[in-house]
């Protein structure tokens, strides 16, 4: 066998030694003899930022939006010469009639505008709140300072609805001219702003899930169930909404049950719920308890999962730097009150 060389003393030189050649990491060529080679290390900041996979935009004409455009538009028309007609025969009968009709009518369409800017209004604010989320979730990858400052201009904006943000914000402002990189402003304004939100959010979820555990434990008839959870789910989304700084319309809020519907789907949230549900039933948790309080701790762990599901999807922010609840500590609270109540 043969000896193995004896290892190299350490040696200090100089860079611009003629002697000293850098080469490539992937340069296989040889060097000259007696020079020291140095192959450079990869600059974290120009290695590949991961980038999530762009959603493709859905191409061609929808004719789908055609008919039910002009399905609405036929039904706005009828509904206008149907008052317009009745008004008309208002006016032939008496006039104090046809003034009160037309007053009515004048009402109605004001009453119309005023909600229909309602909706569009929610609309929007779930629409930047969103697009909040996605701007945040890039700068985290880019590390891009001036949209980090956009960004939080725009949540400080956002944040002045709250009172209970006064000092988050001024705190958050003090510190905006101090941080360099846009991914740290991101998550300080997280900390300050975000913090005491995800507290009242996570209670807000648990207060729903203990409710609907209590309701669906003493309701006879599976159809008050399963109005009631569906009740409590809408209310539920709406709270958090409202709580981030969406503040929802009808409109917006069908929207955002979608949205959360399809996140629970696309993270496999229900798969996580059954695997917990399994866990207890495994440990024979959910065997301590009576038929029904156990039914009404599935149904409540189930809602917890929904609004979980909704504090992801209402968050202008994405959890980076706080701690995102889990379900298991939901869990653990709504099966020691359950206990404690059996």
């Amino acid at each position: 066998m043969s000896e193995r060389p004896p290892p190299r003393k350490p040696q200090t030189f100089r860079l611009d030694d003629p002697g000293v050649v850098v080469i490539d990491a992937e340069d296989a060529s040889r060097t000259l003899r007696g020079t020291i080679q140095i192959t450079p290390e990869a600059d974290p900041a120009q290695l590949p930022v991961p980038v999530e996979t762009p959603v493709l935009a859905r191409r061609g004409f929808r004719w789908g939006a055609v008919f039910w455009g002009g399905i609405a538009g036929l039904v706005l028309l009828g509904l206008g010469l149907g008052v317009t007609q009745l008004i008309e025969n208002l006016f032939t009968r008496s006039e104090s009639l046809g003034i009160l009709g037309l007053a009515f009518a004048f009402a109605a369409a004001l009453g119309l505008g005023v909600v229909t800017a309602r909706e569009v209004l929610g609309l929007m604010r779930l629409a930047t709140i969103e697009k909040l989320h996605a701007r945040a979730a890039s700068v985290l990858l880019s590390d891009d300072r001036t949209e980090s400052r956009s960004i939080v201009a725009e949540l400080v904006k956002i944040a002045h609805q709250n009172p209970q943000l006064a000092r988050a914000r001024l705190t958050l402002q003090g510190h905006v001219d101090d941080i360099i990189d846009g991914a740290d402003m991101i998550r300080l304004a997280e900390r300050e702003l975000m913090a005491p939100l995800d507290a009242e959010a996570r209670r807000l979820v648990s207060q729903a899930a203990q409710r609907v555990s209590i309701v669906t434990a003493v309701s006879p008839r599976a159809v008050v169930d399963v109005l009631f959870v569906f009740v409590a789910s809408l209310r539920l989304i709406r709270q958090l909404a409202r709580l981030y700084g969406g503040r929802p319309g009808a409109l917006g809020l069908i929207r955002l049950l979608r949205h959360v519907i399809a996140h629970l789907a696309i993270t496999g949230g229900l798969a996580a719920s059954d695997s917990l549900v399994q866990q207890m039933l495994g440990h024979g948790i959910a065997a301590k308890l009576s038929q029904r309080l156990g039914e009404g701790v599935l149904n409540g762990l189930l809602t917890a999962r929904l609004g979980l599901a909704a504090i992801e999807v209402t968050r202008p922010l994405p959890f980076t730097a706080l701690p995102q609840p889990a379900l298991a500590d939901l869990a653990k609270d709504l099966l020691r009150k359950r206990e404690d109540e059996a």
